[in-house]
This record gives structure tokens, C-alpha cells and sequence, in this order.
């Protein structure tokens, strides 16, 4: 199984994600649009990613430009520009992943579904938010 996932870089949020058997174009353009869903696209809006095949297929370039959305790659072989991405992956896999003997799909989806938007966007604490969870971040923000 492969996720899809967009987070928004101020507050770490995951506010688009999508699973499914494989790594495509349809299935980062399904969790960007839940992204866009669950957000205001303004003009500008900048998305980066790697530079996977699927980030650079015509259907999802054609898709962020008629979203009036300015794409961002990472440079080639460089982890470091992805990095807040690759730690959100690397801190699924350890909490949740390794932990876990899924024995279906579903069971995956569900538990996918959890540790998104139960425990990382509600509870787990990040140091780049000063040690509130993304959802906790927002709040604040929007009181000040």
C-alpha cells in the first residue's frame, strides 16, 4: 500500500492523504484535492514535493496549474529539501507501522486514519510548533 500525503508547512498538519494499492498520478492528485478540500487555495500557493514520477506527470501538473498553484520540486538525490515530509514518514512508521501486523486493507485504512487525524494532527506535540500538536498551533494562531 502506498500513502499520499500533504501537509501544511506552517503548522505540520496533514490536511490531505490518500491510500491505495499504487504509487500514481490519480493518487497524489486524490490527496491534494482533499487537501484543497479541506483549505482555501489562494493564488501562489506553493507545493513542493520530490521528484517523483507521479509529481511530474502532465494530469497533476495540469491539475495544480488549473488550481493556480506554483509547484516546488526538491533537487535531485537531496533529502534534506523534503525533510519535514521524510520525518512525518519516518515517525509513522515507528509509531504506528512497526507496531502494527495488519491483516487487511481496511484494518490499514483505519489505522492510517487514527494516527492522522487522531493522534498527529490532535495530540502529537512538535517542537517546531513550540510543543503543541498542529491542531493546537492552529488554534493559537487564530486567537492572536
Amino acid at each position: 500500500m502506498y500513502l499520499a500525503t500533504v501537509m501544511d508547512l506552517y503548522s505540520r498538519k496533514i490536511i490531505g492523504w490518500c491510500l491505495g494499492e499504487e504509487m500514481t498520478e490519480q493518487l497524489v492528485t486524490r490527496a491534494m484535492q482533499n487537501a484543497f478540500d479541506a483549505r482555501n487555495v489562494t493564488p501562489n500557493l506553493i507545493v513542493h514535493s520530490d521528484r517523483g514520477t507521479q509529481y511530474r506527470s502532465r494530469h497533476y501538473v495540469d491539475f495544480l496549474e488549473r488550481n493556480g498553484v506554483q509547484r516546488s520540486m526538491s533537487r535531485k538525490g537531496n533529502c534534506w529539501d523534503n525533510a519535514v515530509m521524510e520525518s512525518f514518514y519516518s515517525r509513522l512508521k515507528v509509531e504506528l507501522i512497526y507496531a502494527k501486523n495488519y491483516q487487511s486493507i481496511e484494518d490499514l485504512r483505519s489505522g492510517i486514519f487514527g494516527y492522522i487525524e487522531i493522534f498527529y494532527n490532535r495530540k502529537r506535540r512538535h517542537s517546531a510548533n513550540d510543543g503543541m500538536s498542529p491542531v493546537e498551533f492552529e488554534e493559537a494562531a487564530k486567537v492572536a
